[in-house]
């Protein structure tokens, strides 16, 4: 795809991706070595309490299944789930050891039993627990403050991170904003938190020139009560809550090459229905189903598909005869460029926010990035100023067909600056 035919403009056309994944290395480093610090009082009594409460989901289950078992046990959850209660099997996956109760495929069944839900939060609470609450205050330096590592996935471009990973930290919930909570500013600092709103969505809508995302975006209307509307056929105004979260996954189901199927397990719903939102969301984005077309018929005739700043993704297995190999390598195809380009426009932004807080704001320092987002730790005096300064730098490092949006919260921890 020649990217000239599209709407964009980037300000630093010079500049690849190979040289961005160079010039961001150092300041990942900068980050690992500064840290952020950790209330463990916090983390503990929070421990303490999740820990009760798992306890008693525990109860709620053995009461449910008539006895007690290892919930833990994926064997021993399948004799329960399956032989002993009789839960349908029909559209679960399988494995070796038999049916699959990961959590995904036991919320297919969530509607069967009241055993499902108490099981998923019970899982829910012990991967925190085990992830989150007991390791993290056991990771520390002698100042209260922990070091993630951060790399660049060879794959995608995107950061990831380990020892400890931050990236599965719950966004929304109780419990996420909980952890989050842990994260505190030094004192006589404040913690920034600077969100990218649905770059993604931003990034394909002028990939595609997608006329009727742009003019969405342009008007600054919800993304995702506009594809409500639109495939519900209903006034903005009269948009549930229910809907807006159909249309959202739709939205992101569609950037992902999601299929009827995926989309119908994501929603709970038969995969007709997810057939038709899909069919009715390209019979009104025309663009996006011709970029999604184009980047399939590429990768087939290329083996690859590449990012805004020339990252290639090389799809060797797009013309299997295997077909859910190639149809894995087609969704690739169809979001690669997407996710990679977000992924380059946020390490050019923390780039020329390094320079920038190094030049004139040499006391902040930036310490996390998860996913879209950074967190900034700046002198309480300077907090506004550098919050201002943080997301004219992510909103202006590249010019789209439409506006970036950044969403800027000053804190005492990150849950409150989120």
């Amino acid at each position: 795809m020649n990217w000239k035919d599209k709407n964009l403009d980037i300000k630093t056309p010079s500049i690849t991706s190979e040289q961005i994944n160079e010039q961001i290395k150092p300041v990942l480093r900068k980050m690992e070595q500064a840290g952020i610090r950790i209330d463990c009082n916090h983390l503990k009594k929070l421990d303490e309490t999740l820990t009760e409460k798992l306890n008693k989901i525990e109860s709620d289950i053995y009461n449910l299944a008539g006895h007690e078992f290892n919930v833990s046990s994926p064997i021993q959850m399948s004799e329960v789930l399956f032989t002993e209660l009789k839960l349908p099997t029909g559209e679960l996956k399988k494995t070796k050891t038999g049916i699959s109760t990961a959590a995904s495929e036991l919320k297919k069944i969530e509607k069967d039993h009241k055993i499902i839900s108490p099981i998923l939060e019970y899982r829910e609470l012990s991967k925190l627990i085990s992830t989150y609450l007991k390791p993290l205050p056991t990771l520390v330096d002698e100042n209260s403050r922990l070091h993630t590592s951060y790399g660049l996935e060879t794959s995608t471009g995107r950061i990831n991170s380990s020892e400890p990973n931050l990236q599965n930290i719950p966004i929304r919930g109780k419990y996420g904003e909980e952890i989050r909570s842990a994260f505190i500013a030094s004192p006589g600092m404040k913690l920034i938190s600077a969100d990218y709103s649905q770059i993604e969505l931003r990034v394909v809508a002028c990939l595609a020139n997608d006329q009727n995302m742009i003019v969405s975006f342009q008007n600054g209307e919800d993304i995702h009560a506009r594809t409500a509307s639109e495939i519900f056929e209903v006034s903005l105004d009269k948009i549930t809550a229910e809907q807006r979260r159909v249309a959202k996954a739709v939205n992101f189901g569609i950037v992902y090459g999601q299929t009827p199927f995926g989309l119908s397990q994501a929603l709970s719903i038969e995969t007709s229905k997810a057939a038709e939102y899909i069919n009715h969301y390209f019979d009104i984005h025309k663009g996006i189903k011709e970029y999604i077309n184009k980047m399939i018929d590429r990768a087939h005739t290329d083996g690859y598909v590449e990012t805004l700043f020339g990252m290639k993704r090389y799809l060797p297995n797009i013309n299997s005869t295997i077909r859910h190999i190639a149809e894995s390598e087609e969704r690739m195809a169809i979001n690669t460029p997407v996710q990679g380009t977000a992924s380059e426009i946020l390490k050019l932004a923390m780039i020329n926010l390094d320079g920038k807080l190094t030049a004139q704001y040499p006391e902040a320092k930036m310490l996390l990035t998860v996913h879209d987002e950074l967190v900034v730790e700046v002198p309480q005096k300077d907090a506004k100023k550098v919050a201002q300064a943080v997301k004219e730098v992510m909103r202006d490092v590249i010019k789209l067909c439409i506006p970036i949006e950044v969403s800027v919260g000053i804190g005492n921890n990150w849950a409150e600056a989120k």
